[in-house]
């Protein structure tokens, strides 16, 4: 696979890479290593929250509103 990218996103990867004492390929496949990971942990969460929806576990509107207010406050 070949990945292009504009002189300008090359100068910020070589400046990344060089702050983290390695090249630019490995800051490239890293970031793609991460992203898969992500994406992979985000279908499982969707898969495992509509198969709760199927069984009819919802969390009602009041109990949702309090745990936001509750995370907006910590």
């Amino acid at each position: 696979m070949e990945i292009h990218f504009t002189v300008e996103q090359e100068a910020q990867l070589a400046k990344i890479a060089s702050t983290a004492g390695t090249s630019p390929e490995v800051v490239v496949r890293d970031a793609t290593l991460r992203l898969l990971q992500d994406d992979s942990r985000f279908r499982a969460i969707v898969r495992e929250g509509v198969a709760q929806a199927d069984r009819g576990e919802f969390v009602e509107e009041e109990e949702m509103d309090a745990r936001f207010e509750k995370m907006l406050r910590s």
